[in-house]
């Protein structure tokens, strides 16, 4: 009978290869904290904000979800309102300064500053879109009686006549946008956005300052 023939023991071998394993995630660990790259685990971002009203125990895990959030919205309304003005022919700014001298023309029609303030951009601006509206016929300029240096402006009928063939699609859009609100949270948003615009105005200014110094 044929004699069997001992197989040597497999674990020298194997405990050979788990220790050069271990010591080649060692070394190549110890390699990225020489490049100065360290693991993702072992860096925390400090936080954000510094105001207790804007951490919640500490973290600002909130204030940068909350963020995010508004550049998404951000991003999607300007979505929104250049989807609107493509249906009429203008650019997403020019719809947004139609329908807001459409809400505020009245009677008489609206001063460019009053609009300028109430989109939060420059008199310049609102002058140079209405002279381009003007010419395509959908905004009508005339003296303003009370301030001869300045002018008011109203829809034409051909601007009212294209606002208010949007209609049907901007309610559609606006409640599928804003559907998820109820009276309560409405009121409650309406209110913290006013804040915000008053916030990021001082923001802006901050920023504005500090290019001046050249910061």
């Amino acid at each position: 009978m044929r004699k069997a023939t001992a197989v040597p023991p497999r674990t020298a071998t194997l405990d050979r290869s788990s220790q050069e394993g271990r010591s080649g995630i060692r070394s190549a660990r110890s390699q990225r904290t020489k490049n100065g790259i360290l693991p993702a685990a072992t860096y925390h971002l400090p936080a954000t904000v510094s105001l207790p009203e804007l951490l919640d125990r500490g973290s600002d895990r909130k204030f940068r979800t909350l963020v995010q959030g508004l550049l998404t919205i951000a991003r999607r309304l300007e979505t929104a309102r250049d989807y609107f003005g493509r249906q009429i022919g203008v650019s997403g700014p020019q719809y947004h300064l139609l329908m807001t001298v459409a809400h505020l023309q009245g009677a008489t029609g609206v001063s460019v500053g009053s609009v300028a303030h109430v989109m939060n951009v420059s008199s310049a601006f609102v002058t140079s879109e209405t002279a381009k509206l003007s010419v395509m016929g959908l905004v009508r300029k005339r003296p303003n009686p009370q301030d001869r240096r300045g002018a008011l402006l109203s829809l034409t009928q051909a601007g009212s006549s294209k606002i208010e063939g949007l209609i049907p699609a901007i309610c559609a859009i606006n409640d599928l946008f804003f559907g998820r609100l109820d009276s309560r949270s409405f009121i409650e948003l309406c209110a913290g956005a006013a804040a915000l615009v008053q916030g990021s105005r001082e923001a802006t200014h901050y920023i504005e300052r500090a290019k001046e110094a050249g910061l």
